[in-house]
């Protein structure tokens, strides 16, 4: 090899190098194990994805479905560039209090999400749109427990990542979809005379 192409092959190293994951520089066949779980974490949510599916209601706009998509493409493609190009964990961090409370924290919020879109799904029958009290559950406290679901779903993955990109998703979710729930509880106040008084908007017992 002539010697004056050697200061280009290691340019063209140092570039790769800087756009290539520790974990591939170090010669692995697979990710670190978890930067995967965490990412796997993340795509099982896709639950929400496969629930819209079975909705039964009045139809959706599609101007706000196709906003929803852009912003989970975006937020989805922030989050795992962060996982396999940023976040660095040790080994033992699958031990780590943050990892083990917040996967707890994550599964916990997705049950109750899961569970309260059922029994949201199973209000209205086949071609019934009317708007009916929600009952079981979460709902048994506060009339967004799809919404509280979520939301600390989110917030036990911000916890189990302990990234600024996944804290940042949470409190978004927070900010977006906390306001959901308080207008939703005062529309089923206003709606039916029959609602329970105790029932909080959001979060038991609390608000």
């Amino acid at each position: 090899m002539a010697k004056g192409q050697q200061p280009e092959l290691e340019t063209g190293r140092r570039l790769t190098a800087a756009s290539t994951p520790d974990w591939q520089q170090t010669e692995l066949l697979s990710p670190p194990p978890a930067p995967l779980s965490l990412i796997s974490s993340w795509s099982a949510h896709c639950w929400t994805f496969i629930y819209s599916f079975f909705m039964r209601g009045r139809p959706f706009p599609l101007q706000i479905l196709l906003f929803g998509m852009l912003f989970c493409i975006y937020n989805g493609f922030l989050q795992g560039y962060y996982m396999i190009y940023c976040a660095q964990y040790p080994k033992d961090w699958f031990t780590d209090f943050r990892f083990t409370s917040g996967v707890l924290l994550f599964l916990f919020g997705m049950g109750i999400n899961i569970h309260s879109d059922i029994l949201l799904r199973q209000l209205r029958k086949p071609g019934d749109h009317t708007y009916k009290i929600p009952q079981g559950g979460l709902f048994t406290y506060v009339s967004g427990a799809n919404f509280f679901g979520e939301i600390v779903e989110w917030f036990g993955y911000a916890i189990a990542t302990w990234s600024i990109p996944a804290f940042a998703f949470a409190l978004f979710t927070l900010c977006f979809i906390g306001p959901r729930a308080y207008h939703h509880h005062r529309y089923y106040l206003r709606m039916f005379t029959d609602y329970p008084k105790s029932r909080k908007a959001l979060i038991p017992f609390i608000f």
